[in-house]
């Protein structure tokens, strides 16, 4: 499977559903091989199917696949010896009958360097995360059990003695009750560690073969745990309640990883802690330090070291951007990350000894960063705007350089467009840029009707490859779209991110109103036909737009954010947007100048409203609630309904539903074209 793709073919959405999408890259501890997971469509059409790719570091062999199974498998790691952990529900083909269990429980499975995939743990919680010691080969799982049963036998009885009684119940004496799209509880998240080594030649664990750190667990992990490479600790975050108006700041706890101790090891009024990674000699580690969000300031991250008796180094303090996944150099000696810079996501180098710190990359976003067992090499996979993720390898002490390609599958060989960069200077001094795209042809002659897009977050931007909001579907198609960061976008420095807080209908308007209409004074743009969209924090800034202005002849607005009071009690994380608004009188204060749902009345450009039931970070009463606000104000207006669907419109067939509306709907109001309803809707 080459799995590439031309212009033409993002003309057809089925061909571009079919496109193989990477994620996770594990490299071996000899550095000679080089793992990742390859998604596509399942056989039916109906979901994503992912399989194990191996991709070779030198850039010589062409990619060979390395799974078959009948489930998607992922999350990919070696073992000191060379064997290949990944998570997969495949059913166990060793397993006698009714001995396997539920056959969609995800499982720990283990792939030799030579022979056959076996199933190593399935728990009755599946496997939801592991990571390896890398020099002792102890392995820390990642798996769901109740909070009054102890972890194995008594945990598979107490599902059972729920599912018998027909109990779907769940009872909630903390917060928060949900997140993303999935219920909190009665089962929540336990660390465990391998008593013993994983090899090629481990047997098949039971829960005896595990040690439970966190027993009685009755709550989410904020974040993956860490195993030092020794595997004699773990770290792992715990939230501390602060108050009712706070909510929770995130801590991290260091245990022995044979249960013989817990305790705090870094934990700070005002901060949170994440993303922690071990030291190579496991003295200490280094991670995220973010100062927490205030009414007044958005968040800010940091880079730490932290020993293990609890000393907290800064690194790297003056760094203007958001640092985020550290991976340490084999040796020690530095630290890669990445963050947004100016429409990208490069990765950076910081040296431990001098505090230096450099941009490895020039252009693109990455992701999976990982280092060569000698130090000299980075490999990562790396995205853009003119392509899909695909794996690349960088000089690990170049400056500003351009990635190496590796063959794998799903390259792009032509675009239906060219891209560029547009940008404007801003009344308060700030320089707001975007990415334009413009389809094949556009010219003076004939100019392209153009779409903005409003990226979501609202503390992100557009820097790299989306699958789910790509222009060049539109290109295909004969827009032109423009991608602005506005104010409260990352990689501008925290001032941006300053501009727009707990001020969302401000700057943050003004700025993509300024860009606009830049992009609009091209001669190669028709600004007599333009539209807008956007998702999540997208959505609510096509909602305000709609308010303030009748510029765009269509509006699209999806899993938006349309009644500001409602949306943050009833989101899956109150806390973070309760924080932003300040106390009760500064919280109405600003909601009510922030709400689109007071202007409803001053609405005149037809709606696309689109939503999906299973959304808990915007709750469905959001859609529900506009879209019945439009039709009372007489504002012509559909709504596109996904009862399995949650914050992302995610499977093969709803995806292309998706487009297929949005398509239609933009060529009635923008292009003047007939309503053609999709034939599946």
């Amino acid at each position: 499977m080459t799995g590439t793709i031309t212009g033409a073919g993002f003309g057809d959405l089925t061909a571009f559903t079919g496109m193989p999408r990477l994620s996770s890259l594990a490299l071996s501890p000899d550095g000679t091989r080089l793992v990742t997971a390859v998604s596509t469509p399942s056989p039916d059409g109906k979901t994503w199917q992912a399989a194990l790719w191996e991709v070779d570091p030198a850039g010589e062999r062409p990619a060979r696949r390395l799974t078959r199974g009948a489930k998607a498998e992922g999350s990919p790691a070696f073992t000191p010896d060379g064997a290949l952990l990944f998570v997969s529900a495949r059913p166990d083909a060793e397993a006698g009958p009714g001995k396997d269990g539920p056959k969609d429980r995800a499982a720990l499975w283990l792939l030799p360097p030579a022979g056959e995939a076996r199933e190593l743990f399935r728990p009755a919680g599946g496997v939801s995360g592991f990571a390896v010691a890398r020099d002792a080969g102890r392995v820390l799982l990642v798996s769901g059990a109740h909070s009054t049963a102890e972890f194995g036998e008594r945990d598979e009885e107490a599902r059972k003695a729920r599912e018998d009684a027909g109990v779907t119940a769940i009872l909630h004496e903390s917060y928060p009750i949900r997140y993303w799209d999935a219920d909190l509880g009665p089962s929540y998240p336990r660390v465990l560690a391998t008593t013993d080594p994983v090899d090629v030649d481990a047997p098949r664990l039971g829960a005896a073969d595990l040690v439970d750190l966190t027993p009685g667990a009755n709550a989410r992990l904020s974040d993956s745990p860490a195993i030092s490479p020794d595997g004699r600790w773990v770290a792992r975050t715990q939230g501390v309640e602060v108050s009712a108006s706070y909510g929770t700041r995130v801590r991290l706890r260091l245990a022995a990883a044979d249960g013989s101790g817990d305790r705090v090891l870094a934990d700070r009024e005002g901060h949170s802690f994440s993303q922690p990674v071990f030291l190579p000699d496991s003295s200490g580690l280094v991670a995220v330090r973010t100062v927490d969000s205030t009414p007044d300031s958005p968040w800010r991250n940091g880079l730490v070291r932290i020993s293990l008796d609890g000393e907290v180094i800064d690194l790297a303090p003056d760094f203007p951007e958001e640092p985020e996944h550290p991976v340490v150099a084999p040796d020690g000696s530095a630290v890669y990350f990445t963050s947004s810079h100016r429409g990208h996501q490069p990765v950076w180098r910081l040296d431990l000894a001098s505090g230096e710190v450099v941009r490895l990359t020039a252009t693109g976003s990455y992701n999976e960063v990982r280092v060569s067992p000698d130090g000299t090499t980075v490999y990562a996979l790396r995205s853009a705007w003119d392509h899909p993720p695909q794996p690349v390898r960088l000089s690990a002490t170049g400056v500003d350089q351009d990635a190496v390609p590796l063959p794998a599958p799903g390259a792009v060989e032509s675009l239906p467009g060219t891209l560029t960069e547009i940008d404007v200077v801003v009344e308060d001094g700030r320089t707001v840029r975007a990415w334009l795209v413009l389809p094949t042809g556009a010219s003076a002659e004939r100019p392209a009707p153009l779409l903005l897009w409003v990226h979501g977050g609202p503390v992100m931007s557009w820097s790299g490859w989306s699958w789910r909001w790509n222009p060049w579907l539109m290109a295909a198609r004969g827009y032109a779209v423009l991608l602005p960061d506005p104010a409260l976008s990352t990689g501008y420095g925290h001032d941006f991110v300053r501009a727009g807080w707990a001020a969302w209908g401000g700057k943050p308007y003004t700025d993509l109103m300024a860009v606009t209409d830049v992009a609009e004074r091209r001669d190669d743009i028709d600004e007599s036909r333009t539209a807008a969209m956007g998702g999540s924090f997208g959505g609510y800034m096509a909602n305000w737009i709609a308010t303030r202005t009748d510029r765009f002849k269509a509006i699209v607005t999806h899993a938006s954010l349309w009644h500001l009071d409602a949306f943050t009690g009833t989101t899956d994380d109150s806390y973070y947007w309760i924080r932003e608004m300040g106390d009760p009188l500064l919280q109405q204060e600003r909601l009510a100048a922030n709400s689109p749902h007071l202007r409803v009345a001053d609405i005149k450009t037809p709606m696309l409203v689109i939503h999906g039931d299973k959304d808990y970070r915007v709750p469905i009463g959001e859609g529900q609630r506009l879209y019945f606000d439009l039709l009372r104000h007489g504002v012509p207006a559909k709504f596109l309904y996904f009862p399995s669907e949650n914050h992302w419109i995610l499977t093969p067939g709803n995806a292309k539903v998706w487009y297929e509306t949005v398509f239609a709907f933009l060529a009635e109001h923008v292009l003047g074209e007939p309503w053609r309803r999709p034939d599946l809707v």
